[in-house]
């Protein structure tokens, strides 16, 4: 039997719309819908020209409220803290998110965001004389991932030819191909000392929150760099200005910052030592063909009743 799939909000990714008929699911109204894909609109408009505030999360709530017989959920991105945090995330439903979806395009920017920062291309790019050479290579050296999941999986594949020693930190620690070792938190600081790039590609939970501070600054390498791809919450921002300004690491290289957006003539866009992308790990042009492959795929397993891909544990929050 043809599952009957929604997507709301309208008006933002109704291309989904084609993935669910291309896993074998019906694409049909709220009221009748068993499961639910979320497109997690962007601020709507009421015809007069200007947009109104929108809160994803407590529109969901609303639309899951007015329509029980949703059972399933499908988010879009990877990190779901925004519903974690409105307390939206039960266990009266199958919830899934974009784990692992969008882990090659962030790992091919986190690999390039180290390199650029190691190399200082920053400073040969807005150049405009011949200068002094200076950089570090990473071939040989070693690295520390946070996070064990699908974006830590593609960045070893493709640090692999650089024949770096890799270490994972991640909550609950467990073998993982390519790597020198994989720890626990307990062992965070041990791991951060060693490390020539500290990559951050892990959830954001209450216990992750700050979790790159003075302290952590204090025991990188003085070469070191930060790149975090993940949320910008995990670094405090104040810590990490005073040790960019005091070269206390190498650098940072940002692809996501706190707050975000980064404000125009905040600390961090003058820095040297600072390279900063717009939250360009995954673009929606990327996105499309990612993600429809998933939502495909998890209909295709929801009418078969097979394991859906991406489940979201909401005890754990992600």
């Amino acid at each position: 039997m043809r599952p009957k799939i929604a997507v709301a909000p309208s008006g933002r990714r109704d291309w989904l719309g084609e993935a669910i008929l291309a896993g074998g699911g019906d694409l049909t109204a709220l009221g009748d819908a068993e499961g639910l894909v979320w497109t997690d609109a962007a601020p709507t408009n009421d015809g007069d020209g200007a947009p109104d505030s929108f809160d994803g999360p407590a529109h969901l709530r609303k639309v899951l409220a007015a329509n029980p017989n949703i059972r399933w959920v499908q988010l879009p991105w990877a990190g779901v803290e925004p519903f974690a945090r409105a307390g939206i995330l039960d266990h009266e439903h199958l919830w899934t998110c974009g784990k692992g979806v969008y882990a090659k395009p962030v790992a091919e920017l986190s690999l390039a965001l180290a390199l650029a920062g190691l190399r200082d291309l920053k400073r040969f790019a807005g150049a405009r004389t011949w200068e002094e050479e200076s950089g570090i290579s990473l071939i040989g050296g070693r690295v520390t991932i946070f996070g064990g999941g699908g974006v830590a999986g593609e960045l070893i594949r493709l640090l692999a030819p650089l024949d770096v020693a890799v270490t994972v930190v991640r909550r609950r620690p467990a073998p993982m191909e390519g790597t020198a070792s994989v720890v626990g938190f307990d062992q965070r600081f041990e791991a951060i000392k060693s490390a020539d790039v500290i990559f951050l590609a892990l959830a954001l939970t209450p216990d992750t929150e700050g979790l790159i501070g003075e302290v952590e600054f204090e025991l990188m390498a003085p070469h070191a760099w930060l790149v975090n791809v993940a949320r910008g919450e995990h670094v405090l921002t104040e810590d990490l200005v005073i040790a960019l300004r005091e070269n206390a690491i190498g650098g940072a290289a940002l692809d996501v910052t706190d707050p975000e957006p980064l404000p125009d003539g905040h600390p961090l866009w003058s820095l040297p030592n600072c390279i900063i992308t717009p939250h360009v790990g995954n673009t929606e042009e990327m996105a499309r063909p990612l993600l429809s492959e998933r939502v495909t795929e998890n209909v295709r397993r929801y009418a078969a009743g097979e394991p859906l891909i991406g489940l979201v544990d909401a005890s754990l929050g992600y």
